[in-house]
């Protein structure tokens, strides 16, 4: 129910202020100036219109709070808690113009993250019977890849690298200008510090064997076939992680676990999430 890391919040103002910056534009929310008075106070609840998957409760919070500090937010739940329809995630109360003008920005990040989440835990109760873990990609919204990321591991997923600087993934195309699998691979060796890992991308039993000859932490098996899966980590024989990677889905990841690899990426879950549907209701009386 709760994750193994939280965003650092410098991250989390520094996204959220931006969205605001953009939601208020030149004036800021006019309907709300327009209609409500300065003084009003208001309660609200944010509640799900469908069951899921909880990410992104303080980057909700965030949003209320850089509009107006006044306003207080109160989890009824953790990120990475299974809800139902109708269950309440937050109260919320203090000045209505903020509550008001913060809203949907707050409800775009929670909707959103939630929805990754969401997803994150169908793919992952799929294989819940084998070893495999379900893993993103690189495949996330521009500048929110860390949200995503945290999402994914709120679902019960793990998490790939997070960019280009944090492992080397050496893919098809850097093995085909390099010239091949054993060079790609002695040119990352001597590059790499001690620190850091290696993983090779290969299509065909015979990329493996050249893998398996000159070594690397990580194989990623590339578009295979159950079949084919399963005999490349049959020759891999537990001598290095094995990752399945390649069009995966959810009718088809049950598959390709039991074929015994470590991994499964799948960049549907940040590119093909649905918005977890959310509301905020203000509570009258």
């Amino acid at each position: 129910m709760t994750t193994l890391w939280t965003l650092p919040s410098p991250l989390i103002e520094d996204v959220v202020r931006a969205a605001l910056a953009e939601d208020f534009g030149r004036a800021g929310d006019i309907t709300t100036q327009a209609t409500i008075p300065e003084t009003a106070h208001a309660r609200a609840v944010i509640a799900a219109r469908e069951a899921g998957i909880v990410a992104g409760l303080g980057v909700a919070a965030c949003a209320f709070r850089l509009v107006d500090p006044a306003v207080t937010f109160s989890p009824a739940t953790l990120d990475g808690a299974r809800i139902g329809e109708g269950d309440v995630l937050a109260r919320i109360e203090g000045p209505a113009r903020a509550i008001l003008s913060a809203e949907r920005v707050a409800l775009n990040f929670l909707g959103r993250l939630s929805g990754i989440a969401s997803l994150t835990a169908r793919y992952a109760e799929k294989i819940a019977h084998t070893k495999a873990k379900v893993c993103d990609t690189r495949k996330t919204t521009p500048l929110l890849r860390a949200f995503e990321k945290y999402a994914v591991r709120c679902g019960g997923g793990a998490n790939h690298r997070f960019g280009l600087d944090d492992a080397l993934l050496i893919k098809d195309n850097h093995i085909a200008v390099a010239g091949g699998v054993g060079r790609a691979l002695r040119a990352a060796k001597a590059f790499a510090s001690h620190l850091t890992k290696i993983e090779i991308e290969v299509d065909t039993l015979e990329q493996l064997e050249e893998v398996l000859a000159e070594g690397a932490d990580i194989v990623l098996l590339d578009n295979m076939a159950p079949d084919l899966l399963r005999a490349a980590v049959a020759l891999v024989g537990g001598r290095m992680l094995a990752e399945a990677s390649g069009g995966v889905t959810l009718e088809t990841i049950a598959a390709v676990a039991e074929t015994g690899v470590d991994l499964i990426s799948v960049g549907a879950l940040t590119h093909s999430a649905k918005t977890l549907d959310l509301g905020l209701d203000i509570e009258i009386g």
